[in-house]
């Protein structure tokens, strides 16, 4: 089981995750409400049917709506993923996007069980690593969409180290699955109640540009910086609730139609009033907003969507 598990690590193929790079810290100065996080992402899929199959069998997640083109994907009666079909879309190789969706599951133990069911049932991976604020699996979906699955470190172990601390070690596969008695064994039902949607790492076209807006337009704390390859942003000191980097999409164009790729990302705020504030603010910086069913919607200047979403409103 555990060769198993090592070996996982170099299948798939994909450039590596500029987490890897060494993490520089950047002076933080954010407005936004602590407590917001991030919500269900929203994606493009080439084939409804073998997506969903895929995030059921491989991921674990439940289905919790299916309605023609359209699924909603979660865990613990959780929304984190929704899915529309478009037949024959193609990767969204070349433009920005998303470069992947992370899961945090709530412990250690979690993640032991999945990485035990991937090796068991050879899930092809991108990667196993550690960031020392998190330990963390990486693969794709049949679109080329990039997930992460991860769990968090306690916060007294990273928080104020973050800028200095963020990095990429290789994962310590059998200290992970000693968690378990007996991996070979474990049991997987799925992603357990309790997982949410933990950050987006978004493909941007350059990295000033996207810092100026999520930090001085959304208000988000800068965490770390990794020059003009990669940023990472927050809110209420978390490592990071949006990554973004050009490792793959350095001046690229959004995604023309026709590419399976990312409709919107969410940012869920505590109350309307914040969500109002965002938008006042987004706008009088020239960033125009669209009102949509979820929410308003907001695009940053590499064209990813955003959806403002609020605690039990729409």
């Amino acid at each position: 089981m555990r060769d198993a598990a090592r070996d996982m690590s170099s299948a798939g193929a994909g450039p590596p995750d500029p987490e890897e790079l060494e993490a520089a810290g950047a002076p933080a100065r954010g407005a936004i409400a602590p407590e917001t996080t991030v919500g269900a992402v929203h994606l493009t899929v080439s084939d409804l049917d073998r997506s969903v199959a895929y995030h059921r069998a491989v991921v674990g997640l439940d289905v919790l709506e299916r309605d023609g083109a359209k699924a909603s994907l979660g865990a613990g009666g959780l929304e984190l993923l929704h899915l529309v079909e478009q037949p024959g879309a193609r990767p969204g190789t070349g433009f920005t996007g998303l470069y992947h969706f992370a899961l945090l599951v709530p412990t250690r133990a979690d993640l032991a069980r999945w990485l035990a069911h991937a090796a068991r049932d050879r899930v092809s991976l991108v990667g196993l690593s550690d960031h020392f604020v998190s330990e963390a699996i990486y693969l794709a979906d049949p679109d080329g969409h990039g997930i992460e699955i991860y769990w968090d470190r306690p916060r007294d172990v990273w928080e104020g180290k973050v800028a200095a601390r963020l990095t990429t070690l290789p994962l310590d596969v059998d200290a992970l699955l000693g968690e378990l008695d007996d991996p070979g064994a474990a049991s997987f039902d799925g992603l357990p109640d309790g997982t949410v949607m933990g950050h987006v790492h978004l493909r941007v076209a350059d990295i000033p540009a996207t810092v100026g807006f999520y930090r001085d337009v959304l208000g988000l704390d800068l965490m770390a910086r990794l020059g003009r390859q990669a940023a990472f942003l927050s809110a209420g000191g978390y490592h990071h609730h949006i990554g973004a980097n050009t490792w793959e999409s350095a001046g690229a164009p959004p995604p023309p139609a026709g590419v399976a790729g990312l409709r919107h990302a969410t940012l869920v705020l505590p109350d309307a009033a914040e969500r109002s504030r965002l938008v006042a603010r987004a706008q009088a910086q020239g960033f125009m907003t669209e009102d949509t069913g979820a929410g308003p919607m907001v695009r940053d200047p590499s064209g990813n969507a955003l959806v403002l979403d609020c605690r039990g409103l729409t």
